[in-house]
């Protein structure tokens, strides 16, 4: 279970489309002045280095972030200045994970709540986050915590799940995660990435979505070649529960563009829908 390790895969085609839903979230609910808690369930080291052994065992990142020009994507600008200002250099050396980009965003009385299990990457997530009184970090079960942190004190809240799928009952795992979630606090937004390895277990994820009576849920997916059970990933995506009210059009405008810049085989590979209506 503790085999996984981000830094294989940081900056690759899935991490752009997370990174870019979290972003838009984050700006929209800071546009009421209100507090915000961020919580995010599998958090990883918080900062990679591309040029690291991990890293260049596989380059994923070459096939990700390394193919974007921000200018191609001004509807998504901030989340090109958040990887600029972890990599000043310009020479892709360094990528942000989710909690460093939330970290950036996070204002004087919003908080983050962190965990991560792997005892590795929760070292190096604690230096990366620093002595910021704004955030809290843990090693232990980030959906077991996620109760405990629900609702949350500011009644605001992003839920990050972003866990590896090394373990085939996490497909479940998250969903139930989500449906208690819910049920403690439905007025939060939950944000769900998911790998398409077999496309089969989507269609149950989509499934139990539908038939959970969990309402305006939100699905964006970015691929780099058609579904085969047998390349590995071929595509990831995103659930949203309670999006905001633009998510929908931005992703519309940009995931083309992302779709053909980081396709492998001359097609277009993305998905955005409407999975369950207001």
């Amino acid at each position: 279970m503790l085999s996984y390790r981000h830094s294989f895969h940081a900056g690759n085609f899935a991490d752009v489309l997370k990174h870019i839903v979290l972003v838009e979230i984050i700006q929209y609910l800071q546009q009421k002045p209100k507090p915000l808690d961020y919580i995010d369930t599998h958090s990883g080291a918080g900062l990679y280095n591309l040029n690291a052994d991990t890293a260049n065992k596989l380059s994923e990142h070459l096939g990700g972030i390394g193919k974007l020009d921000a200018n191609d994507y001004p509807e998504v600008s901030r989340y090109f200045e958040l990887v600029q200002q972890c990599d000043p250099s310009g020479e892709l050396s360094f990528y942000p994970g989710s909690p460093l980009l939330a970290k950036q965003m996070l204002r004087q009385d919003d908080k983050s709540w962190l965990t991560e299990l792997h005892p590795k990457d929760y070292q190096h997530l604690l230096n990366n986050m620093g002595s910021d009184r704004r955030i809290r970090v843990s090693q232990e079960d980030g959906l077991k915590r996620l109760m405990g942190l629900l609702p949350p004190q500011s009644r605001r809240a992003l839920v990050l799940i972003d866990p590896s799928y090394e373990i085939k009952t996490e497909y479940q795992q998250v969903f139930d995660a989500i449906a208690k979630g819910y049920k403690k606090f439905a007025t939060g937004v939950y944000a769900l990435w998911y790998p398409v390895v077999e496309r089969a277990r989507i269609d149950r994820l989509d499934q139990q979505f539908i038939d959970s009576g969990i309402r305006n849920i939100q699905r964006f997916e970015l691929g780099v070649s058609a579904d085969s059970d047998e390349k590995g990933m071929t595509s990831s995506g995103m659930y949203v529960v309670n999006p905001p009210w633009k998510l929908m059009a931005t992703m519309e405008a940009i995931l083309p563009r992302l779709a053909e810049a980081v396709s492998v085989d001359n097609s277009l590979h993305y998905r955005c829908q409407t999975l369950v209506a207001e």
